[in-house]
């Protein structure tokens, strides 16, 4: 292969996104599976570009819902095959915003998961107490496994940590535990406690080379909703800032809030940092609400602010409870595409 090759890699089409899950799954009850008109849509709709055109000709663009369909049909036909870049160096992302609820943790597993799926070498830190992002990805995280709270208290390697995602291959996950929650006050007492998870990081990135294993393309670091130890370590561990914004007006609130503190960061603990994307979540386009704080947001960060909106989905609500993400619960779903663009455009960065 030469080198040309081994620098991008092509988004595959959705039908090879599916859970590796499915097969073994089999004889499960058919209440644990995703309804059956969500797979048959899948089947139908993940064949390729090939069947797109004559599937927008059919559509009667009148109604709403048939205009949805044809749009969601030529945003897959834009995406099929399309190449991603491989970074030069690792990009350390810090998933941050004060303000919970607003799609953190799922916009951390998803992108992370369609940028491996996408042939990207992808790490997924979870400093979260809750562990939420360990259970999307489906790694282990209860109080006696060891995790990323070894990593920062007791200065285990982080590669005795990091586990693989079941459902995506080139995905690794370093999970949280409840351990976590003390993590806050055990740090106060120690040595150079906001640069604990960077010299971690860098000590992984040797550890790798070392075992002859590809270098990492990405990391994903998913933040509590607070400005502690644990938020700040991941600020000074990454060079990039992801803010994930709920299109509602406390959104807004606390984003200047966050704004603030990310400056005090650069002052005084990592100069290199810088808000590179912002991504509009749980977007309700029959509000107007909701395109007025898009609108907003836009004309304030008019370079962060990605073109893909994430929407309010049901499949990406259903898809933890799985312990999936949503890009291989249900690969053909808007909240899916809607992650796959988003996806694509941060590494077009």
């Amino acid at each position: 292969m030469s080198s040309g090759e081994t620098s991008a890699q092509r988004i595959p089409p959705f039908l090879t996104l599916g859970s590796p899950r499915a097969a073994s799954e089999e004889a499960m009850p058919p209440a644990a599976h995703p309804a059956p008109a969500a797979q048959s849509a899948a089947a139908g709709n993940a064949q390729g570009t090939g069947d797109a055109q004559p599937f927008l000709k059919t559509l009667d663009e009148g109604s709403p819902i048939a205009s949805q369909l044809a749009s969601e049909a030529r945003r897959r036909e834009r995406l099929h095959g399309r190449i991603l870049r491989k970074p030069e160096a690792t990009r350390v992302f810090t998933v941050s915003n004060q303000k919970g609820g607003v799609g953190k943790t799922t916009t951390t597993v998803n992108i992370a998961a369609a940028l491996a799926s996408a042939g990207m070498q992808v790490l997924v830190i979870d400093i979260d107490p809750q562990g939420n992002a360990s259970t999307a990805l489906g790694i282990e995280h209860h109080s006696e496994v060891e995790s990323i709270y070894d990593v920062l208290i007791n200065d285990a390697p982080l590669e005795e940590v990091v586990a693989p995602c079941p459902d995506v291959e080139n995905l690794v996950c370093a999970p949280a535990t409840i351990h976590l929650a003390g993590a806050e006050i055990e740090l106060v007492s120690l040595v150079a406690r906001e640069q604990r998870l960077r010299r971690a990081i860098d000590n992984y990135a040797v550890a790798r080379k070392e075992a002859g294993q590809p270098r990492l393309d990405y990391i994903f670091i998913d933040c509590p909703p607070s400005l502690g130890l644990l938020t700040v370590n991941a600020f000074c561990a990454a060079s990039e800032v992801l803010i994930p914004i709920q299109c509602e007006y406390y959104a807004l609130e606390g984003l200047s809030q966050l704004l603030k503190n990310i400056e005090m960061i650069q002052k005084h603990l990592n100069a290199d940092l810088r808000v590179s994307t912002i991504l509009l979540t749980m977007y309700d386009g029959r509000t107007n609400l909701a395109a007025q704080v898009a609108a907003e947001v836009r004309e304030h960060f008019p370079e962060q602010v990605l073109e893909a909106v994430v929407p309010r989905s049901v499949r990406i609500s259903e898809a933890p409870s799985y312990q999936q993400t949503v890009m291989t619960y249900d690969p053909t779903s808007t909240g899916a595409l809607s992650y796959l663009e988003a996806a694509a455009e941060i590494a077009e960065r």
